[in-house]
């Protein structure tokens, strides 16, 4: 199974700086991925229309699902999306609770987790934590609640580089593939990239073929990818 995390900053071309469905679709089909969390989408209410269901449709991944995590003004509803090769046999959203009292001066948005299980068993989550600590102490706790012990895929824009000691939990208890890397690998920003802040994790009992960060410029991102075997 080949799995792929993707900020696509809601389609937007990063190059060109426009809404662009196809180089996005282009990115996840020259990849080969059987399933792609997406962060930063938009949907109802949106001037760009149900987005994910637009990449569904793009890239023959015909299962889908979109995650609610807040309302971005008057532009719609934002969150995460989830494409899948196999069926989806229940999805939910899963709030990530707000800081009260916010402890910092930046930027906070509303995040959630999108949890879905496929009818191959394996239970995938897609998140995009926040840019301050206490919004992703809440996201690590949220998804630490959340994770099944075997068949599990955990992926996102984490807006932590790697050694942050926020993901602890989360290192102690699942497989960062980017140790499969054949050498270091950066994701953002896409064009020249200096840290890593996207993430496939997967439970000990999923094996890991191979990982990778492709040179793809595409969204302000570049994709994570990982191929897997799941028994």
């Amino acid at each position: 199974m080949k799995i792929m995390s993707f900020n696509t900053q809601h389609c937007n071309n990063y190059l060109e700086q426009k809404i662009d469905y196809q180089i996005m679709a282009n990115a996840i089909n020259e990849v080969g991925a059987d399933i792609v969390g997406l962060n930063e989408m938009f949907d109802q209410g949106s001037e760009f229309g149900k987005q994910t269901e637009k990449l569904a449709e793009l890239t023959g991944l015909k299962y889908h699902y979109f995650a609610k995590a807040c309302q971005i003004g008057n532009e719609g509803e934002y969150g995460n999306g989830f494409l899948s090769r196999y069926k989806i046999v229940r999805a939910e959203t899963i709030p990530i609770p707000d800081p009260n009292p916010r402890k910092y001066s930046g930027y906070y948005e509303t995040r959630c987790v999108l949890k879905a299980l496929l009818e191959n068993g394996v239970t995938v989550l897609v998140c995009h934590f926040g840019l301050n600590p206490d919004e992703q102490e809440n996201a690590v706790k949220t998804i630490i609640d959340n994770l099944e012990n075997e068949k599990c895929v955990l992926m996102g824009d984490f807006n932590i580089e790697p050694d942050n000691q926020l993901l602890k939990p989360i290192f102690e208890k699942m497989v960062d593939t980017s140790t499969y890397f054949k050498k270091k690998k950066t994701s953002f920003p896409s064009d020249k990239p200096e840290i890593k802040i996207d993430y496939i994790f997967v439970s000990h009992d999923i094996g890991v073929l191979s990982a990778d960060i492709p040179e793809i410029i595409a969204s302000d991102h570049r994709p994570h990818i990982a191929e897997v075997l799941v028994r």
